[in-house]
């Protein structure tokens, strides 16, 4: 049974995860539609809200001219104040959410504490989480500081970093809701415990995968599946791109979209595996359900990542698979506390 007063914790953590799936939604348009580098500096309170006058958008959009996104590249087409105020909004939108998942972790926290509603175990939980929020707002202004030196583009490493930080954040956040959720210790099954952890592992590699696929812009080449081009399962350009095979692998756009493409077969093999040897255990409903919604939604995920690959990444099924990355990893993460705990 659920302790009384760890109800309204479990709320607070559970609207915490809500707020990062959204976080996420908006940071994929963000990054789809190529607004991440509209707002140039970052301060904590003054750019809270957007501009509210003409004379400060046009301020906001000089600023914007002296970067290098709007020299090398938007300088060169018909981009107006409507197409700036357009990319500015999706920005200005996503570091609200944050803004918003600050204080709707801090101040009920507050409350929490002052109230000796959380236990010690979950309250050392809810520091590392405080910690890890503050980290998120950094990587993301690391990654976009990356964009405004000489590149008009972010750092993919830095966007992996910031996306996939995001991810094990709510990961954390659903995994400390759970234990609340779930109190009793019951015996764990090892051997799927294990191949789930596994599973989980190659799933958050696969995002971190992910990230470097939509910094680079990989998904806009190789458009065919299963094989790489007619007649290749591994096209030349994988070995060729760039000085040795482990920079190919991490920095050119051919070796990380194969890397990419391998890693879905291998995170779905893993899920499939774990479905077939979790038939001869004795499961509860909660364990069997985990398993059965991780395996349909890795065989989603896999037919959104196939479809977003041959129709050359249009934002809304690029979105869809970041969506779907993001409730795999959910899903996972339920069952592995289930098979854990």
């Amino acid at each position: 049974m659920i302790q009384k007063e760890n109800k309204s914790v479990i709320i607070w953590l559970l609207s915490g995860c809500f707020l990062v799936f959204i976080m996420v939604i908006v940071g994929g348009i963000t990054r789809l539609t190529n607004s991440g580098l509209s707002m140039t500096d970052w301060h904590l309170l003054t750019d809270t809200f957007p501009p509210l006058t003409e004379a400060k958008w046009n301020e906001a959009f000089e600023q914007y001219k002296k970067f290098p996104e709007y020299q090398l590249i938007n300088s060169q087409t018909n981009f107006t104040l409507a197409d700036y105020q357009y990319i500015y909004f999706w920005e200005w939108f996503h570091r609200l959410i944050g803004r918003v998942i600050g204080l709707v972790f801090i101040i009920p926290f507050i409350y929490f504490l002052i109230k000796k509603k959380i236990d010690a175990a979950t309250l050392r939980k809810c520091y590392v989480l405080l910690g890890m929020g503050a980290l998120q707002g950094f990587f993301g202004w690391y990654m976009v500081k990356s964009g405004l030196v000489n590149n008009p583009d972010v750092s993919h490493f830095r966007l992996s970093l910031h996306l996939t930080f995001a991810f094990v954040t709510f990961a954390y956040t659903l995994w400390v809701a759970l234990d609340l959720q779930f109190p009793e210790r019951k015996s764990i099954h090892k051997e799927l415990r294990n191949l789930a952890r596994i599973a989980l592992a190659f799933a958050l590699l696969q995002i971190i995968y992910g990230g470097f696929v939509a910094g680079l812009n990989a998904g806009l080449i190789h458009n065919h599946w299963p094989l790489m081009s007619d007649g290749q399962f591994i096209h030349e350009s994988v070995f060729i791109e760039q000085k040795t095979l482990f920079l190919n692998l991490v920095e050119g756009k051919s070796g990380v979209q194969f890397v990419h493409r391998t890693l879905a077969y291998v995170v779905v093999g893993l899920i499939g595996l774990l479905a077939y040897k979790s038939r001869k255990f004795n499961l509860d409903k909660g364990q069997k359900n985990g398993i059965y919604t991780v395996l349909t939604v890795v065989f989603i995920q896999f037919s959104l990542g196939v479809f977003t690959l041959l129709f050359g990444v249009p934002i809304w099924l690029g979105l869809a698979h970041q969506i779907g990355a993001f409730v795999l990893l959910a899903s996972l993460t339920f069952t592995l506390h289930r098979l854990s705990k």
